[in-house]
């Protein structure tokens, strides 16, 4: 958010299923906690997650596509960010190195970008040039094995990878495997290098999905998204070794129909995890202990919407923003300082399908 305008810009990746086109965006009012509408701004096929460059000038999509055959592919697609205007001006592409291209993050120089293939279990660095400009695949890793699911876990599949705060290790969350992989991230050479302990264990059928780092505590949260759950393990940061601490529901006791976890992110003072629910269609929200960083839940909010599979929490900590995939909007929620919960302001921006979320201040 800019502190002088209190607006951002946020893009929203879709699925080109239905009417979207693309990549949109909409400027958001942290005054008033109002979206405007969302207009297209880069047109291109299933740009289902995005990141953005540490300095703010550039933005990288993901595209989920399949080949004339049905067989899937994938791309990472780069874009200049207009400060003025929001708008994105393609620079250009290179491909994923797998299928089914998931997520990607900047690592927090923005010397590389990571992408997680979904499809074929697979992770890869792409070179950053100066001019955002993406670089063919410097390495590429394949995961291997299977996990106790006969449908979900019969291969590896790499859900996100995410660079350590250190940016010496990049962590990658396998769904097919139980196993949150763990690599030294070479950023002069571009390489990924299994580390030693190589993983940390989720419990068998978990199916781990996203993480996110605390920022204060040597904590790593994982949302499960088969069991329903968060994970907090304990980071051993100079090793890259994780230890399970506590796993924990994120569905309320007395609900028992089909749900999937997706996402999970903590607010900026680090006191409180949420992660949202599809099928429960909520965000979960939990107070992190300040000594220990174990989880006690506290609420769940409804995202007002069907299948909310993304969110994002803006730099003050002040509001979140849901993106209900299933029904084509994207909601607004404050968060309540003191006890973390949330609370709807009455306001919502359609577009259609929206899987993933990204805040920018405007310049």
């Amino acid at each position: 958010m800019n502190a002088q305008t209190g607006k951002s810009y946020v893009y929203a990746g879709t699925y080109s299923a239905k009417t979207a086109k693309g990549i949109y965006f909409s400027r958001f009012d942290a005054t008033a906690g109002t979206l405007e509408p969302f207009v297209l701004a880069a047109e291109m096929a299933n740009p289902t997650f995005l990141t953005l460059h540490p300095n703010g000038q550039f933005l990288y999509a993901v595209s989920e596509v399949r080949d004339a055959t049905g067989r899937h592919g994938g791309f990472v697609n780069a874009f200049a960010i207009s400060p003025k205007t929001g708008q994105l001006r393609f620079l250009n592409r290179q491909p994923s190195q797998g299928a089914g291209p998931c997520h990607l993050s900047a690592d927090h120089t923005g010397r590389v970008v990571l992408v997680a293939n979904y499809v074929s279990g697979s992770a890869a660095v792409l070179p950053l040039g100066s001019d955002g400009c993406l670089g063919e695949a410097s390495d590429k890793v394949q995961h291997r094995g299977s996990s106790v699911h006969p449908q979900r876990q019969e291969s590896p599949h790499a859900h996100s990878i995410t660079p350590s705060p250190d940016n010496r290790f990049a962590l990658v969350a396998d769904l097919g495997l139980d196993r949150i992989m763990v690599y030294r991230l070479d950023l002069p050479a571009g390489r990924l290098t299994p580390n030693d302990p190589p993983w940390g264990a989720a419990a068998p059928g978990a199916g781990p999905r996203h993480l996110a780092f605390h920022p204060v505590l040597p904590l790593v949260y994982v949302v499960n998204e088969l069991g329903n759950t968060v994970t907090a393990f304990a980071w051993e940061a100079l090793r890259g070794a994780l230890r399970e601490m506590q796993t924990i529901s994120t569905l309320p006791p007395e609900f028992h129909d089909e749900s999937s976890g997706a996402d999970v992110h903590i607010a900026p003072s680090g006191r409180f995890l949420y992660a949202s629910n599809r099928g429960h269609d909520s965000i979960a929200i939990f107070s992190i202990d300040r000594a220990n960083g174990l989880l006690s839940a506290v609420a769940h909010q409804p995202t007002l919407g069907k299948c909310p599979r993304n969110f994002v929490i803006d730099s003050a900590g002040k509001w979140l923003l849901a993106a209900n995939q299933e029904s084509d909007s994207v909601v607004v929620f404050r968060i309540e300082a003191k006890s973390g919960k949330l609370s709807s302001v009455g306001h919502a921006a359609d577009v259609s399908m929206p899987v993933c979320l990204r805040i920018l201040p405007c310049g």
